[in-house]
């Protein structure tokens, strides 16, 4: 799969499965470095003596507040120079904080590179999102993204299995560096080998005039996106689903060897397999659902997600209800296929709805409401909520805490259908069908 690329000398081969690749590579990266401080909740607990709480904190908002709103200013910088380059930079800045978690001696220690971390990874989804966009047409893109967007369960289910199995043979601090190492490995590999597509090669209109972009403001594209109701509901809608999606994950590896019985040997087993074939095959089928679907209505991009979320609830309760893990991760492998639905028909929608010149600053915003609800608020909900439990005495707190992320699947479900009417009005004024 080639297409041809501007560069310095002409128009350049350039192979679009290699540079997808390539951009799904630093995607697991990014979201395997993300989850390891979760993945090995129990060790590091036990090591550095924090609560539930304070995990909650430092995986969600102390995360989320760097990596949310740095996102922004480095989204509006990429839109407006090399996106490859800024890509590349992020994920060797990552790399290294996360290779410093494993130096943490404390709480405070670890919280700080954790920001860190943070700082880095806002530099990483939203290029990729616009530079995917600019190599694949419209009705491939939501495809490509869906393969780029199975980083998170190819990076969850990599750090069970990998971060997991060391930890249990070593330390749970040698994780942190082996996975850092090889991030900073990509990042050199990225600079030289992706080149930068040229804005807009698929589009109708490929580029806004000149002096647009060149007048166009920081502020004023902020402005543009959180005046559109299509693009702000899309986004909030989309945290509310992310809400479920961080509650869950961040606290799935301590609830099942706390309340399930698990081993740190069995997680990095049987919990991996689920990661990797429920939320992958839900990611990949979802991609496919959503280019046949929204090629007839572009309302499937709301429809879709808020269908998965009310056929993924009952099996939730059932996770949280099982009394063995046995039992919790048959229940589990449903919501892990079904809850992610919408983050690509919600990325594809976005992308699509934007000037070529506005993608990665438009993905960074989109990003910012979406993670700072989900990520910024999910866990940092579970993990209060679970202490609050276990101060009155609850002998089962983050069961109980699980319970009460369940009614999040309805909020999201509801916002997601509201969506829909609001882009079959849209496409109906316009002429377009619904």
């Amino acid at each position: 799969m080639t297409d041809a690329t501007p560069g310095t000398g002409g128009q350049v081969p350039v192979n679009r499965g290699l540079v997808l690749g390539l951009l799904s590579s630093v995607y697991v990266l990014n979201f395997l470095d993300r989850q390891l401080v979760s993945i090995l909740a129990k060790p590091i607990q036990d090591a550095l003596q924090i609560t539930d709480g304070q995990l909650g904190r430092i995986t969600g908002f102390y995360f989320a507040l760097f990596y949310c709103f740095i996102a922004i200013p480095v989204g509006w910088l990429a839109d407006r120079t090399n996106r490859v380059k800024v890509l590349s930079i992020a994920c060797g800045l990552w790399s290294a904080a996360t290779a410093a978690c494993g130096m943490a001696g404390g709480y405070g220690q670890l919280v700080v590179a954790r920001m860190a971390v943070g700082v880095g990874e806002a530099g990483g989804v939203p290029p990729s999102y616009a530079i995917i966009s600019d190599y694949f047409p419209r009705e491939k893109r939501a495809s490509a993204l869906a393969i780029f967007n199975l980083g998170p369960p190819l990076g969850s289910a990599l750090g069970v299995a990998f971060g997991a199995s060391l930890a249990a043979a070593f330390d749970w601090r040698l994780p942190f560096y082996v996975i850092g190492g090889i991030g900073v490995v990509t990042a050199v590999v990225v600079w030289f080998l992706a080149p930068e597509p040229r804005r807009g090669a698929h589009d109708a209109s490929p580029t806004a005039p000149p002096a647009e972009v060149a007048t166009e403001r920081f502020f004023s594209v902020i402005a543009r996106f959180f005046s559109n109701p299509l693009l702000l509901l899309a986004a909030i809608a989309s945290g509310a689903a992310n809400f479920i999606t961080y509650g869950l994950s961040n606290f799935a590896t301590l609830f099942l060897m706390r309340e399930k019985g698990m081993a740190l040997g069995e997680v990095a087993i049987w919990y991996a397999l689920v990661v990797a074939i429920g939320m992958g095959g839900g990611i990949f089928v979802s991609g496919r659902l959503i280019d046949r679907f929204a090629a007839r209505s572009k309302t499937a991009y709301a429809v879709l997600p808020a269908i998965s979320l009310l056929l993924a609830l009952p099996f939730f309760l059932g996770f949280v209800w099982a009394p063995r893990w046995e039992l919790a991760l048959v229940f589990l492998m449903a919501p892990m296929f079904l809850n992610s639905f919408f983050l690509t028909a919600t990325v594809t929608f976005v992308q699509s709805e934007v000037r070529p010149d506005q993608r990665v600053i438009s993905g960074a915003l989109l990003l910012l409401v979406m993670n700072f609800i989900g990520l910024g608020l999910g866990p940092t909900f579970v993990g209060m909520v679970s202490d609050l439990f276990a101060a009155n005495g609850g002998a089962h707190a983050l069961q109980s805490a699980f319970y009460a992320l369940s009614p999040m699947y309805l909020i999201a479900a509801v916002l997601f259908l509201g969506l829909a009417r609001l882009i079959r009005r849209s496409t109906v004024s316009m002429g377009d069908p619904a």
